[in-house]
């Protein structure tokens, strides 16, 4: 058996769960069950007391001030793109770029290096899985620029078409933009072997949608390939408001600024404006320092866990859930890839998942019901919505036991 490092700490749920104080919630005089980790995750009370001490002993603006607690809020505020660099496994902490969130940093992209460099002819290609904040940028660089949307498709499965995904790789290709994994149905795409498909047959660029994988399992950009990882902080444990992208530093180094203001310049007149190299001109105005030194602090709380005995705890427990959520007459599964991670998407004969959701939030059971921003896969799959039960490593299976037996009483209401 192989020795964990002396760090990190071993898996015991029960103690995880006394880390997030909102666990100990009780809501309509029942105990909390948070099943809606695929829309945020809780935060655990050291990312709050980061939050909450950076308000009270440092809070100051970054960069410009040369007084203690600016220095001190620069300093701690740097730290967390070191963090985010070893914690994705990327070259350098110039290559990562705070945004608001997953959905900026896409935009970010689009903007910045799609735009200015696409033209007619040109094809853009995503996959029949995607958050909409991965289609949308899309269609309007398409819009912009002539480009053409491909869309790689799904099988009954939800999982890509491999031999179609490839099919569709060309000369033509200029980006390509997949989720690593899917928010609707937990779909776990391959990514790194998709990004070697994209190399070998087109000079695209890879854009991975990471905010669904980030908190499931251990990313290591090296191993991936792609040129552009995006994710938001408050699904990896950490605070609203701030995300990461990851470029590489060549391509960063390539891309003007998509938003201008100050902190970003090196000099500006009335007549020219030289702008600072990545990261920082990806970076205009006052950025959210209490957030990113919170998101720092959540990098440092997963690292000290095993991140290999939390993926395998959490497959168990989505195995566990599956199989008695099929127990249930008239529940459908949505998406059962062979590959999926957290996610258990499904409908019941006769009841709309919104009405499901509204009974399961009286019994304290926190889920999500609607298109979950993907709108093409419920079309691809014939519903309107699904009820989404979403799963993180502080969940149990005594709480998808209890998700059964509010599912089962709403069935007979119903």
């Amino acid at each position: 058996m192989t020795s964990r490092p002396a760090e990190v700490m071993p898996f015991d749920v029960g103690r995880l769960r006394r880390d997030f104080p909102i666990l100990t919630r009780r809501v309509r005089g029942r105990p909390l069950v948070y099943l809606d980790n695929a829309a945020t995750t809780q935060k655990p009370r050291c990312v709050i007391e980061a939050v909450a001490d950076f308000y009270t002993r440092s809070n100051a603006n970054i960069h410009r001030g040369i007084h203690a607690l600016s220095e001190e809020a620069t300093a701690r505020y740097e730290e967390t793109r070191r963090l985010a660099a070893r914690f994705l496994n990327a070259s350098s902490p110039k290559e990562i770029v705070f945004t608001k969130g997953t959905t900026e940093a896409i935009n970010l992209v689009a903007a910045s290096y799609a735009r200015p460099r696409l033209k007619s002819g040109d094809e853009i290609l995503i996959t029949h899985l995607e958050h909409h904040a991965n289609i949308v940028p899309w269609q309007m660089v398409c819009q912009a620029t002539g480009a053409r949307l491909r869309v790689a498709p799904i099988d009954d499965t939800g999982a890509v078409i491999l031999e179609e995904f490839e099919a569709l790789l060309s000369e033509r290709t200029a980006v390509v933009a997949l989720a690593h994994q899917s928010n609707a149905l937990g779909t776990v795409n391959p990514v790194a072997r998709m990004c070697r498909l994209v190399r070998e047959n087109s000079p695209a660029v890879v854009l991975v949608d990471g905010a669904q994988a980030v908190a499931h399992r251990k990313v290591d950009l090296k191993e991936i390939d792609c040129d552009f990882y995006a994710f938001s902080g408050h699904k990896l444990f950490g605070p609203t408001g701030v995300g990461v992208l990851y470029g590489r530093y060549e391509i960063l180094k390539m891309m003007e600024p998509y938003q201008g203001g100050g902190d970003m310049i090196r000099a500006v007149t009335f007549e020219r404006t030289l702008y600072k190299d990545p990261p920082e001109r990806f970076e205009a105005g006052t950025p959210p320092v209490a957030s990113v030194i919170g998101l720092g602090r959540a990098f440092e709380y997963l690292s000290g866990l095993d991140r290999m005995a939390l993926s395998e705890y959490e497959d168990e427990l989505l195995e566990y859930g599956t199989d008695r959520l099929r127990e249930i007459d008239g529940l459908r599964m949505i998406g059962t890839a062979k590959r999926k991670s957290s996610v258990i998407s499904f409908v019941i004969d006769g009841v709309h998942p919104h009405d499901l959701g509204t009974i399961l939030d009286v019994e304290g059971i926190a889920v999500r019901a609607g298109h979950h921003c993907a709108q093409p896969v419920m079309e691809r799959f014939g519903v309107p919505a699904t009820v989404r039960a979403s799963l993180a490593f502080y969940n149990t299976r005594h709480e998808l036991d209890r998700l059964v037996e509010a599912l089962d009483a709403a069935k007979e209401m119903f």
